[in-house]
């Protein structure tokens, strides 16, 4: 009788311990705005003997106008051409040498830049960031240089890659405003039309420390890197803040709808986008959690009716898209071959609407609640990863310690708040489909002869 009261104790205990885990340690920064108005973040660590540094510029191409679009890409590209003391290609053999990584990216609002680097090279990293954001070489020979990459870029992720022109259509019927209208890229004919004066006033305007946060994150003394910061970048001039940007978006009323056929394409596939509200709204959780029960991973919804039970699809996936602005929840769904959109489109709205009719289970709650947990702990897995949550969000949201945050955000979520949140934006009427076919062989065509046998 004992052993069994202390089995049943120890059960108990256990089932306490699984439903309230140990708390994620938050991560600590500090939070400083320099006199020219660079902020920087501060988080001191030494488990290893490297540091990141981060540099998120408040520009993306939400900033951009009409003819003028893929500045910010482009721009991304310039910023490794050299600056007044760094020659062309000597960022990279500067940074590689000396044991470090590097890289930028460009998104619709944030274009970012950052290092990674033993901890004995701490001047090395400020120094090049600093000189760029200072001095750039925004030269004729540059612009061309890197247009032509760009374009280059642009052939090879879009015009000639399967899905790729759907993408941009998706966006472009999706949205109303200019800011997320248009695709990060850009197109050809307004990376042709830049001119030199163009991109030094883009550069002028965005690429000023009044409009940049810098995160460091790894082994050094927080008081030592502050000054080195301050000795780097502490001169250079602020400039007048960039003009605010319409993220206006009129109520949608109906459905919006294209089909493209693509010639790359060997699958027909659907794509749908949903409004939704910017990435620091309270609905954000509740439309996250709903994601990971109804198209994340090969438990979900979607997966379970239209890739196992009816054999209509070969993947579905898709997303939240967190933006400063209204975002999108996007679901993709790959047709298998010899079944067609339609059936794949039916099925999937049954499943939007029995989520909206009946809500999540508290099994797929759980399942959210632990994928926040691990999106948590995945983010502190790297000093890179940490210092780009905290200037990331710094930029986009005001708000760098949203890192601390993620699991509790998420453990508040309700099964009704989720099922409130699918009524409320999963609606007909608040959706943007482009189906994508496989174009048809053009008469005359031959098909690829069969393999022999042997």
């Amino acid at each position: 009788m004992r052993k069994f009261l202390f089995l049943m104790l120890a059960c108990a205990v256990g089932a306490v311990t699984a439903q309230a885990p140990k708390p994620i340690p938050p991560v600590q920064f500090t939070d400083t705005r320099l006199d020219n108005g660079l902020r920087v973040i501060l988080s001191e660590d030494h488990h290893a003997p490297v540091y990141a540094i981060f540099v998120a510029y408040g520009v993306g191409s939400k900033d951009e106008r009409p003819g003028r679009t893929g500045f910010a890409h482009l721009f991304e590209h310039m910023m490794f051409k050299g600056s007044a003391n760094v020659g062309p290609g000597e960022h990279f053999y500067l940074v590689f040498t000396n044991g470090g990584t590097m890289n930028g990216a460009t998104s619709p609002d944030t274009t970012v830049y950052f290092e990674v680097l033993p901890k004995n090279q701490l001047d090395l990293g400020l120094f090049l960031e600093s000189d760029r954001m200072r001095s750039l070489a925004v030269t004729q020979e540059n612009l061309d240089n890197q247009r032509d990459t760009v374009k280059e870029e642009r052939r090879q992720s879009v015009d000639n890659q399967a899905y790729g022109p759907s993408g941009e259509r998706l966006t472009e019927l999706a949205y109303d405003t200019f800011a997320y209208k248009h695709s990060v890229i850009g197109s050809m004919e307004d990376l042709s039309a830049a001119t030199l004066e163009d991109v030094k006033e883009f550069f002028r305007t965005y690429y000023a420390p009044n409009n940049a946060v810098l995160a460091l994150v790894g082994d050094f003394n927080s008081a030592e890197a502050m000054a080195k910061i301050k000795k780097y970048f502490g001169d250079i001039p602020r400039q007048p803040p960039p003009k605010p940007v319409d993220f206006s978006e009129p109520p949608q009323t109906a459905e919006r709808r294209d089909r493209l056929e693509d010639k790359l394409a060997r699958l027909a596939r659907v794509s749908v986008a949903y409004k939704i509200p910017p990435g620091n709204h309270p609905d954000i959780e509740a439309l996250n959690a709903m994601h990971i029960a109804l198209a994340s991973g090969e438990s979900s919804r979607l997966y379970q009716r239209l890739v196992r039970e009816s054999q209509v699809a070969v993947s579905v996936g898709g997303g939240v898209s967190e933006r400063i602005g209204p975002g999108l929840y996007l679901l993709t769904v790959m047709v298998q071959a010899g079944r067609t959109p339609e059936e794949a489109e039916k099925l999937m709205y049954e499943e939007i609407a029995r989520l909206q009719r009946e809500g999540i289970t508290p099994k797929e709650l759980l399942r959210a609640r632990t994928a926040a947990r691990r999106s948590a702990v995945s983010v502190r897995s790297s000093v890179l990863s940490r210092a780009s949550s905290l200037a990331s969000d710094a930029v986009r949201f005001n708000d760098p310690g949203r890192l601390n945050t993620i699991e509790q955000r998420r453990a508040a979520v309700t099964a009704e708040q989720v099922r409130e949140a699918a009524r409320k934006y999963l609606r007909p009427e608040n959706r943007t489909v482009v189906v994508t076919v496989p174009a048809a062989s053009p008469p005359g065509a031959t098909k690829p002869a069969a393999a022999k046998k042997n």
